[in-house]
């Protein structure tokens, strides 16, 4: 089982967090619908270490950003994304 530092609760399962997108993937509603339509269906998805939004859905609920290797699976940092979660 991998267990995952939460920034607010700790390690936790894995089986707690849902994963969201990528960061790269992330758009403003300013951006041109061009700009929109490339980051969401068209860009890259190259092997190596990537950001990744995640949620701990099952325990906090506050969003995070974490730096995955997407090979191996291994996370080397945890942050958090936004205020603090409600209690």
């Amino acid at each position: 089982m991998l267990l995952i530092a939460c920034p607010h609760c700790g390690p936790r399962a894995q089986e707690e967090f849902s994963y969201e997108r990528t960061t790269d993937s992330v758009v403003t509603t300013e951006a041109a619908p061009d700009a929109a339509m490339t980051a969401l269906f068209t860009r890259e998805n190259p092997r190596g270490v990537a950001e990744e939004i995640w949620r701990h859905t099952y325990g906090c609920r506050g969003w995070m950003v974490f730096r995955r290797d997407r090979i191996s699976h291994a996370i080397s940092d945890i942050r958090p994304l936004g205020p603090e979660p409600l209690a």
